[in-house]
């Protein structure tokens, strides 16, 4: 297989830029609608939005550096990506005993608005997820995860309007979990390969 066409390093910056600020904006708006209507999947991606911000801006810092200091960072990243899932789990266990619906339209609003958002973001670092070793594989990841999860909110805002309970939106936030969860695995998996490459270029014997 070819290797990817290089891309000049103020490219890659803007782009991950631009899909950090695209994160950190709707990060407001989703906290902001979460805590007004009770929804413990939304705040769970607000959070996610949080996280996406801080891989982008590591990116744009971790230009330049070598391959072992990108997978230290890359593995770090892996655990933060975990950060949304335990902020779900959280507020799941603390709503459990009292599961109120969230309110139907403005989680449908916010959520369509966020796959749109994620989407955008997905499709700017699908150009450059092969440029930035394990950090732009982060983001895209979470990127492309992220507008499934979005739409999972939408289907599940449908079933509390039919039922009226706040279950599908803890259940969701259950799920929200796993997902997070495949992808800090994968993150993880994708440093270490990097952490192996950087000691083969360093002349290390990896038998050692």
């Amino acid at each position: 297989m070819a290797p990817p066409p290089v891309l000049d390093a103020t490219a890659l910056r803007r782009v991950v830029l631009v899909v950090a600020a695209l994160n950190l904006t709707w990060f407001g708006v989703e906290v902001v609608v979460a805590l007004s209507i009770g929804s413990v999947a939304l705040l769970a991606d607000s959070v996610d939005f949080l996280e996406d911000t801080t891989i982008n801006l590591l990116i744009a810092l971790a230009l330049g550096w070598t391959l072992a200091r990108r997978a230290v960072v890359g593995r770090a990243m892996a655990v933060v990506i975990l950060v949304p899932a335990l902020a779900a789990a959280w507020q799941a266990v603390a709503k459990v005993s009292d599961p109120v619906a969230p309110a139907v339209w403005p989680l449908v609003l916010t959520a369509a608005g966020a796959a749109v958002v994620n989407g955008a973001c997905a499709l700017l670092l699908a150009r450059v997820r092969h440029h930035g070793g394990s950090l732009s594989a982060a983001a895209f990841l979470s990127a492309r995860s992220d507008v499934a999860v979005n739409l999972a909110i939408v289907a599940m805002a449908g079933v509390t309007a039919v039922s009226g309970s706040g279950w599908p939106d803890l259940v969701l936030g259950a799920v929200i979990v796993l997902v997070n969860g495949a992808a800090a695995l994968e993150v993880w998996r994708l440093a270490g390969e990097e952490r192996l490459a950087g000691r083969v270029l360093a002349g290390e014997d990896l038998d050692d």
